[in-house]
């Protein structure tokens, strides 16, 4: 039989068949061992082929095989830095929350997410969060940013979600696809989801107040069939994105403003560091790349680990 991939809970999978069914299922040890690196060999979003089995009379089914994956959002797992975590499967496009406050979202972070797009294929959307709630000078910020990413081509949609403001370019973009919401715990998206598609009614909490950092309230990734031709996975926060699998000699075609000029450096490999007469330098020089762009880069070029809370808001 061959379903989809609901809900992951680490041994057990929520499958939805065919016919509209959902089964919960399982896999076998021995299928761990089959090349796959991650630690989840499977994710929301798969498409799979399992049997059914009967077993104190209820039914359930052992997946047998995974069909090849569209694409996927993938990071270096939090405890096991050698292996990788996929978060989900054949999207069509992906939410990143962005919050300036309450907690931080910083560039950093959201450079590298967007590299790991850009490099499996994922359209990507940034939503700023929380604007109801913002003073004149946070709302200043979240503008020099949203002119940073769209000036590079990505869209930007602020909104507040516990107020509804905006949302609906949001659902128009989502209808007729699948879609992931992901960002730092405590940045809205269950409160998105609720605000979106209310029947859904998804545990939200409150803020930390004390470390300034988000509470897990989704604790494994769920996809979910909306009312209006739309499927969203709802994934749990997370604090780092580790990127995984890119080259260095790879890494600036993940930057869509370094990829349209680096043939115009005067060697083919340039890495854009200390090599001379560097395009992307001198439009860096030249303010025509944001420095927090270039920041990001130069980290993820030399394989540092980004932090939930030592970058900041530095645009300039």
């Amino acid at each position: 039989m061959t379903g989809t991939v609901y809900k992951s809970t680490g041994s057990w999978y929520s499958v939805k068949t065919q016919d509209g069914l959902f089964l919960e299922c399982r896999i076998k040890g021995k299928f761990r061992m089959e090349g796959i690196k991650s630690t989840n060999p499977i994710a929301v979003g798969d498409v799979v082929e399992f049997e059914l089995e009967t077993s104190n009379n209820k039914k359930t089914g052992v997946i047998k095989t995974i069909h090849p994956r569209q694409n996927y959002i993938v990071r270096k797992s939090v405890n096991l830095s050698k292996q990788t975590h996929i978060i989900a499967s054949n999207i069509d496009q992906v939410f990143l929350l962005v919050t300036v406050d309450n907690p931080p979202t910083f560039t950093s972070f959201i450079d590298r997410f967007l590299v790991t797009a850009e490099a499996y294929g994922i359209k990507a959307i940034l939503v700023f969060n929380k604007m109801d709630a913002y003073d004149e000078e946070t709302k200043n910020i979240v503008k020099s940013l949203i002119e940073i990413y769209t000036k590079i081509g990505y869209e930007c949609l602020p909104i507040s979600a516990i107020k509804a403001e905006n949302l609906d370019p949001i659902k128009e973009r989502m209808t007729s696809k699948t879609s992931m919401f992901s960002g730092h715990s405590g940045i809205g998206k269950s409160t998105l989801v609720n605000a979106i598609e209310p029947s859904l009614n998804l545990k939200t909490k409150a803020i930390s107040e004390s470390h300034q950092q988000g509470q897990h309230t989704t604790t494994f990734a769920e996809m979910f069939d909306l009312s209006f031709d739309a499927r969203i996975i709802d994934t749990p926060g997370i604090k780092g994105f580790g990127v995984v699998d890119i080259e260095p000699s790879e890494l600036d075609q993940y930057f869509p403003e370094f990829f349209a000029i680096k043939s115009q450096c005067k060697f083919h490999n340039c890495l854009h560091v200390h090599e001379p007469k560097c395009a992307v330098k001198h439009a860096l020089d030249n303010n025509q790349i944001a420095p927090s762009r270039y920041r990001s880069y130069l980290q993820i070029l030399q394989g540092e680990e980004a932090t939930y809370r030592t970058d900041s808001y530095d645009l300039i």
